[in-house]
């Protein structure tokens, strides 16, 4: 065993946290510090320089673009035959945040996530924080031990042990629906709306908004605009907190 390896198992002032990690990742950190960055919402965190705090959301963003990656070529190979719609659903099913919530449940990172509890309720944390907490532990995998090792692990560790892509294929997940029902119910008003995309960008390329009683909850990019309006939809239910307890089906 490599020193570094005993040293963070059985020396480091961080040996417990690090072996309840090793037991849920599958593996020894190498910088501690990245996962419990991770596990840290911005209601905990401190600002370290010009307004940016040491919370999650930076390694958030990072894992999300990361997992999207893995998952895209993954699809790519597993379904040659299939057109380019079929293969951003697809994604889009296994990348969302109900089906990260539950994975991140799976897998125990509940147990991690450090929050303030006056500000966050705890529906809240089994919804939201879960999610984000998933996207940013790829993330801190990501910055310690780079993409082919992370590529590794989310492929052995989590989507062949714990999603069911051929089960995904067949359910509907139509958040646009769940959305439009949502706010009929509470009396809102809700508009999809194409707005123009940033200089330089292909003509070809949709962006849509889904904005409820005037705000704008969700923005959706898509190469097709039916697309463009499910991922906007998506994005929108994550923004009201529409699916935190909820599974949807049509």
């Amino acid at each position: 065993m490599p020193f570094a390896r005993i040293y963070y198992l059985y020396f480091s002032p961080h040996k417990a946290y690090v072996r309840k990690l090793k037991n849920i990742l599958g593996f020894v950190p190498g910088n501690i510090k990245l996962y419990q960055m991770a596990f840290r919402h911005k209601s905990v965190a401190t600002t370290i320089r010009d307004g940016v705090k040491n919370s999650n959301e930076r390694l958030e963003f990072l894992g999300d673009a990361v997992l999207g990656s893995v998952v895209a070529e993954l699809l790519f190979k597993l379904y040659p035959y299939k057109d380019e719609g079929f293969l951003t659903e697809l994604r889009s099913k296994i990348v969302s945040r109900a089906n990260l919530n539950q994975l991140s449940r799976k897998l125990g990172f509940n147990e991690f996530i450090e929050y303030d509890a006056r500000m966050i309720s705890y529906p809240n944390k089994q919804g939201s924080l879960l999610g984000d907490a998933f996207e940013a532990v790829i993330g801190a995998v990501y910055m310690d031990k780079g993409y082919r090792f992370t590529k590794e692990f989310l492929l052995t560790r989590i989507i062949k042990p714990h999603v069911d892509i051929h089960t995904l294929e067949i359910t509907e997940t139509n958040f646009k629906s769940r959305l439009i029902e949502w706010c009929q119910q509470f009396g809102k008003e809700i508009q999809f709306l194409q707005v123009e995309n940033p200089q330089g960008e292909s003509a070809k390329l949709f962006t849509m908004e889904v904005l409820v009683d005037g705000e704008v909850c969700g923005l959706g990019r898509d190469f097709n605009k039916k697309s463009a309006e499910k991922l906007a939809a998506e994005k929108a239910c994550e923004y009201l907190k529409i699916f935190e307890t909820e599974e949807f089906s049509r």
